[in-house]
């Protein structure tokens, strides 16, 4: 299976290697389902199904211009988990894609789902407000959105070196995967990369909280400039009953390259609980 259809007719593409319990993944803005690969390579080895798929707008997918809403993208996964049969299920979401774990949650009641993996999530709530003083400021949304309008590309040549912690004294990853990245988020249509950047700056996830119950791991690094530890991550971990949170010392945001042995370890001892 190379595609399947959404509700509304939109075409998302599918990658489903190996056999066994599926692990479904929802991958991070503004990139693809490839960002996966050496971690559904460790999955599929172990004797499991790793299912991973481009959001619409990504990669290989349709770019329709409606459907960027985590309502939306939350039924899209419920698609894949529907289309490619994926029952018994782990969810694991990185970055924006943990807003569709967690959405799922709620919005599907986590049909088919035993285990949740939230990496480098937005999950609760990215922005910043007066109940949430923990999270990040309007205005560097704004900055951030203006400078993909005028220039796309230059932008991602700075973004990336902070999603990677790449610095003078830094480099936790190649300059060719800082190049594979750039190359990967021009895939996206520009409509979509922006409504989504909407989308997990606004999104409100925390009362999508109390439907996790299962078991859940949280990951995330505490060097993350891109979804800090902070506004995300312990407090996912905190208002997700029985958690497991595991913080990675000095680590970035893209913690499936910059880490990819040590987060490829702890997800398969997670699954194999």
């Amino acid at each position: 299976m190379t595609h399947i259809s959404t509700q509304d007719g939109v075409k998302l593409y599918v990658k489903d290697w190996g056999r066994g319990r599926p692990v479904v993944m929802a991958h991070g803005w503004p990139l693809s389902a490839d960002s996966f690969d050496d971690l559904s390579l460790a999955i599929a080895n172990a004797g499991m199904r790793a299912i991973s798929y481009d959001r619409r707008g990504f990669g290989r997918s349709d770019q329709p211009w409606t459907g960027y809403d985590y309502d939306t993208l939350a039924d899209d996964l419920a698609a894949v988990m529907e289309q490619t049969g994926a029952k018994d299920a782990t969810l694991l979401g990185f970055s924006m894609g943990g807003g569709e774990v967690a959405r799922y949650m709620t919005r599907h009641r986590g049909n088919q789902v035993r285990q949740a993996v939230l990496v480098s999530s937005v999950v609760p709530y990215m922005r910043k407000t007066g109940d949430n003083p923990d999270g990040v400021d309007s205005a560097v949304f704004d900055e951030m959105l203006g400078a993909i309008e005028r220039d796309r590309a230059k932008f991602w040549s700075g973004f990336f070196k902070d999603f990677f912690g790449v610095s003078l004294v830094s480099h936790p990853v190649s300059v060719e995967v800082l190049e594979w990245a750039c190359r990967v988020s021009m895939q996206a249509g520009l409509h979509p990369t922006l409504a989504c950047a909407k989308a997990f700056a606004n999104t409100d996830f925390r009362s999508d909280l109390a439907a996790f119950k299962l078991p859940t791991l949280v990951i995330h690094g505490n060097a993350d400039k891109t979804v800090p530890i902070d506004t995300a991550g312990r407090k996912a971990a905190q208002g997700i009953a029985h958690a497991q949170f595991i913080e990675y010392d000095g680590a970035p945001h893209g913690l499936f390259a910059s880490h990819k042995d040590r987060l490829a370890t702890d997800v398969l001892a997670f699954l194999r609980t």
